[in-house]
């Protein structure tokens, strides 16, 4: 969904569109409705591991990119 990255853009923060290799549950909603993914940086490229760690900010960047995305949305 071009949205998402539009969203990211207008709130100032970089991005990278690209698509996922993981098996998400997004992978089987999109074949019955458009479906995006934001995903936020984690050190040293670790995710999904007790060792990941990703920021207080970069958790807030991609939680404010959703809730504009969902009003854009909503109509608001």
């Amino acid at each position: 969904m071009d949205e998402v990255w539009q969203e990211a853009e207008t709130q100032g923060y970089s991005y990278r569109r690209m698509a996922s290799g993981a098996l998400h549950d997004a992978a089987k909603v999109a074949r019955i409705a458009p479906t995006a993914m934001i995903f936020v940086p984690c050190r040293d490229g670790i995710s999904h591991n007790v060792r990941g760690y990703t920021s207080s900010e970069q958790l807030a960047a991609g939680t404010n990119v959703l809730l504009h995305e969902l009003l854009n949305l909503a109509g608001y």
